[in-house]
């Protein structure tokens, strides 16, 4: 998998941020920030801070879907967020 990949999940939000903004930095203003279930709210979250205090012209690209996760007795269906961030220049 790249490494240019935030995964979203329990931590606070500007945790996130710091670790979005590093990513856009050592990848060339690429960044994909991935999250499933209840984390969809973290990531709209840092994607919205992100874009209104500091990259208020960050392109964004959303993808959603459901993911099956397996579980004891088979596979759960969990909906997931992916978006793509690229900065211009």
């Amino acid at each position: 998998m790249s490494d240019n990949i935030v995964r979203i999940g329990k931590k606070p939000v500007m945790s996130y941020i710091v670790a979005t903004m590093t990513c856009l930095t050592e990848h060339n203003g690429h960044a994909r920030l991935l999250a499933r279930g209840r984390a969809i709210n973290t990531l709209v979250d840092v994607v919205e801070s992100l874009r209104h205090r500091y990259l208020p012209d960050i392109q964004v690209k959303i993808r959603i879907g459901t993911d099956e996760v397996p579980v004891e007795d088979g596979y759960r269906k969990v909906s997931m967020m992916e978006i793509t961030l690229e900065t211009e220049g």
